[in-house]
């Protein structure tokens, strides 16, 4: 199981991970090119679940937090020394760290935005 500093520095990540992968601007043309070809078929399950993901700070970051944990995991050798069920655990608290930050940041930008 990881500690609680890497749980924080992972939970760090995927903030900002999810706040470059749906807000900034650097992935605007990214982001455009994905709308625009969910526009021609706006029926398509498919597009329309893509343009959710890309969209939603909380579908994106559960993603970008279990990518990021599972970098880690495998960069440190470390995948094998848990089982995958405490990976898991350890996946929702990445994210759900993650998500807090995401809440506070939508939170503090409403009251100084």
């Amino acid at each position: 199981m990881i500690d609680l500093t890497t749980l924080a520095l992972l939970g760090l990540a995927g903030y900002r991970g999810t706040q470059l992968a749906v807000h900034d601007t650097v992935l605007d043309p990214v982001r455009d090119r994905v709308i625009a070809w969910h526009e021609r078929r706006q029926t398509s399950a498919v597009r329309s679940a893509v343009v959710t993901l890309i969209s939603c700070v909380y579908c994106m970051g559960w993603w970008v937090s279990g990518a990021l944990l599972a970098t880690y995991l495998l960069v440190s050798g470390t995948f094998d020394q848990a089982p995958l069920l405490t990976h898991g655990v350890e996946w929702f608290a990445v994210a759900g760290l993650a998500v807090l930050l995401n809440r506070l940041d939508d939170v503090l930008s409403r009251v100084h935005g």
